[in-house]
């Protein structure tokens, strides 16, 4: 009885890890299985070993693509970290009204399907669109520009949309984990002279560093995932300047049909996520140890 009961929560999640298996593992291993070929989808494949690896630090349009993905976590990830953390903290310690209306208001991005999110700002970036029409209006005409077909500004701009979309997440969460420090810390810095400032850094950050992990980790795989907006705002032009490893996964794999080149691709690029996120957990355990 007493060997059955050892054995009665693997049952209980044995439903759960077997579509864990069969909808993420198995495609990972089948995966790196086809990294290992070269492949159009279709015909026979051939072995090449890690040809398609060796690819990754060769082909210079690859480089370029994981470049941009790492430009894409600061817009992604530390810029909205820094922007959800001066505004949840204004909005904390000013106890502003309204408080839950301006959480859904700025959670709302995250609701909306990143095509639609693409289009409306594909629409904000044409020459006729409200971003130039705003500038113009204002007399700052020099500063006008095909935002989504200019080599230096394309990538800045659809990285600005992720800010966008990502800052409202990270505010939320760091909200949520300022709301649960106790009022009496504040009050006890306030009576020994602690300014906003010093408060922020002494009580507030060091209160939401699992908040921090948690966005950081969210915001990342965000960023190093970032297919549809690509796709949608440039398609990855001009040229090659807005390639990202999602989408060249999509491009070899059916436009290509080099299935062997998008699965290392792909591989790599579940390496990088997953190392990354394990750097970050790792800070955030050992700070808060």
């Amino acid at each position: 009885m007493r060997h059955q009961r050892r054995y009665l929560p693997y049952l209980y999640l044995a439903p759960a890890l077997m579509l864990f298996g069969g909808f993420l593992i198995y495609p990972l291993i089948r995966s790196v299985q086809f990294s290992l070929f070269e492949w159009d989808g279709l015909g026979a494949s051939e072995f090449v070993g890690f040809d398609n690896y060796v690819e990754l630090f060769t082909d210079e349009v690859l480089r370029a693509a994981f470049g941009h993905a790492l430009v894409l976590i600061f817009f992604f990830s530390v810029l909205p970290l820094v922007l959800g953390l001066v505004v949840a903290a204004i909005l904390n310690r000013a106890q502003v009204r309204g408080l839950g209306l301006f959480r859904t208001v700025v959670f709302l991005p995250q609701v909306l399907a990143m095509v639609v999110v693409a289009v409306a700002w594909r629409q904000i970036y044409a020459p006729d669109g409200g971003l130039n029409t705003a500038l113009r209006a204002v007399g700052l005409d020099a500063l006008t520009r095909t935002w989504l077909g200019d080599y230096t500004w394309t990538l800045p701009a659809v990285g600005i949309v992720g800010t966008w979309v990502q800052t409202g997440l990270v505010t939320v969460l760091l909200l949520a984990g300022m709301g649960r420090v106790p009022r009496e810390l504040f009050e006890a810095a306030r009576l020994d002279g602690a300014g906003a400032i010093r408060e922020f850094f002494a009580i507030t950050l060091p209160s939401v560093r699992g908040e921090i992990a948690v966005a950081l980790t969210l915001t990342i795989v965000a960023a190093l995932k970032t297919f549809d907006l690509v796709y949608v705002t440039t398609g990855g032009g001009p040229g090659n300047s807005t390639t990202v490893p999602a989408y060249e996964v999509f491009q070899r794999a059916f436009r290509e049909g080099a299935v062997g080149s998008a699965a290392a691709i792909a591989v790599a690029l579940t390496a990088i996520i997953f190392v990354l996120n394990v750097i970050v957990n790792r800070i955030a355990e050992g700070r808060q140890a």
